[in-house]
């Protein structure tokens, strides 16, 4: 990682060809239409642990020279090589079902879908986002590549009316693909899910809060193991000692049933990726192995500054930004247990089926989630509905109260945007079904 034109440092560039279109659809009129083009580059030197970055959207030679300069960089244009283009290619859109006329059209038949499975539908608010990115990046080490990086997402909203009653539910999709996204399956799929969960809430309730044992439901729970245990993984905040893992590494951390992991590889996984935005190749990287803390989630800065090699987490949110350690996919592997048997081990605790929002302390690891949907469970049977309650503890110690892990692992792909730093990146979490002894409800 080495350049003689920047006297033994780093340097590097990325460039970007981004479109973005998106379209919301409120009551059969379109409420909001948006086109969006990024286009430039960023510019980054690493010297003496110090980083310089600069990002310019004239591509021109000259214009690349000049933001080279204003850091002391070195020329960027040796650092792409002869083989390589100095920027990405302006490729024209082409015409699809998530854009444009065909936005407008697939956003008519999800609301047509509504209507049809459910009567009592009177409201039907649907987004959907296409987002198609070209890069390409080049280093003083000699890394160089150039992909290309669909993305499409749809969010449905219901609302349904019963009596003097009314509910509303929600459900996502995103995933790296580009128009083959926009189905007639899709739609079922994440219709029928809004509408179920708006079913759901006319007949759930609360309880009154406690600390109780708490079984996370398969997939969209995972969204606790991203938020309070994930971004303490991230390599950055082990470098400042904010991490609540800091010094931790090699030591075990909670049960060995549990191994946790996070993926770029998944495909059309909303966080795969074939190389990360520093040039490192997608992979596979093993945080948790048998409950001993094995890795951390590296960037090439923190990979230097910790002497190991970085695990293809560097990401980014456009040319503007600097790449800093973050998740891709994290999830929970599969263990033994049957998820009815997990259920019917508990004698009085809830089952969490769906979150919403949440708030997390990442040098502490204190939590607070707010549950959706989920259900009672007595004497090893869900019993009663519940809806709109606080789960709240510690991410370290959640982890070391899970007592149970079932081998029904499912992935979520909702849209899920994780933001840091100013930054959102594009991320998805699962968990196979477990049992966490005693978390507090409220």
């Amino acid at each position: 990682m080495t350049s003689k034109k920047n006297g033994g440092g780093y340097a590097d560039i990325f460039a970007e060809n981004t479109g973005i279109s998106s379209m919301v659809l409120q009551d059969g009129k379109v409420s909001q239409a948006q086109q969006v083009c990024l286009y430039g580059a960023g510019i980054r030197t690493v010297q003496d642990g110090e980083t310089r970055y600069a990002y310019t959207m004239d591509l021109s030679e000259e214009g690349l020279a000049k933001a080279a300069k204003s850091i002391k960089a070195p020329s960027p244009l040796p650092l792409w090589g002869s083989a390589s283009k100095p920027v990405p290619r302006r490729s024209k859109a082409l015409p699809q079902r998530g854009s444009g006329e065909g936005a407008y059209q697939f956003l008519l038949d999800v609301e047509a879908k509504a209507h049809v499975l459910d009567d009592s539908v009177i409201r039907v608010k649907a987004y959907v986002s296409q987002r198609m990115q070209e890069v390409q990046f080049a280093a003083s080490d000699g890394t160089t590549f150039h992909d290309f990086r669909p993305r499409s997402s749809l969010s449905v909203s219901i609302v349904m009316e019963r009596g003097s009653k009314t509910q509303m539910g929600f459900a996502s999709r995103m995933l790296q693909m580009g128009g083959e996204f926009f189905s007639d399956a899709l739609i079922e799929e994440v219709v029928s899910e809004a509408i179920r969960r708006t079913d759901f809430l006319f007949s759930a309730s609360q309880i009154e809060g406690g600390e109780m044992p708490v079984v996370m439901a398969a997939g969209s729970s995972g969204i606790l193991l991203h938020e309070a245990i994930g971004h303490a993984f991230e390599a950055d905040f082990i470098r400042t000692g904010d991490s609540i893992f800091t010094g931790q590494l090699g030591k075990q951390i909670c049960h060995p049933s549990i191994s946790i992991v996070d993926d770029g590889t998944l495909p059309n996984d909303a966080g795969m990726l074939r190389y990360d935005d520093e040039g490192i190749p997608g992979q596979r990287t093993v945080l948790v192995h048998e409950g001993k803390l094995n890795s951390f989630l590296y960037d090439r800065i923190s990979a230097r500054h910790f002497g190991v090699k970085p695990t293809g987490n560097g990401r980014r949110e456009s040319f503007r930004c600097t790449p800093i350690p973050r998740m891709r996919s994290t999830y929970m592997l599969p263990g033994q247990a049957k998820e009815e048997d997990i259920i019917r081990s508990v004698r009085r605790g809830i089952y969490a089926e769906s979150f919403t929002n949440g708030q997390v302390q990442i040098g502490a690891g204190d939590f607070t989630f707010f549950m959706k949907t989920g259900w009672l469970i007595e004497n090893g049977k869900l019993t009663r509905p519940l809806r709109d309650l606080n789960i709240i503890g510690n991410g370290p110690e959640a982890l070391k109260r899970i007592s149970m892990v079932g081998d029904n692992l499912r992935i979520d792909h909702s849209a899920s945007m994780c933001g840091k730093e100013g930054q959102k990146a594009a991320v998805s979490q699962g968990l196979p079904t477990v049992l966490i002894d005693k978390l507090i409800v409220g």
